[in-house]
């Protein structure tokens, strides 16, 4: 199965958002890269069309992503049922 979630990167709070194995570890090796997260600064960047083909796959978002993903209108609801 694969989840859509947040990978640490750098010394700062900077995440990463990827579509990972659930059996991998937080920092192991993901599939693709979809996007990133600076909570310190407020700024997002998505691949949306990466992010809805993960998706339409039966990818499952965390629950910080789907905040995410909320925040910058990608509706997935009608994906993800």
């Amino acid at each position: 199965m694969v989840k859509l979630r947040l990978k640490r990167c750098g010394r700062k709070q900077v995440y990463r958002i990827v579509a990972i194995d659930v059996r991998s570890r937080r920092e192991g090796r993901d599939l693709h890269k979809v996007g990133f997260y600076d909570p310190i600064n407020n700024q997002t960047y998505l691949n949306i069309p990466a992010i809805l083909y993960f998706l339409e796959k039966g990818a499952q978002p965390t629950g910080t992503v789907s905040n995410i993903l909320k925040k910058a209108g990608v509706c997935f609801s009608r994906i993800s049922s």
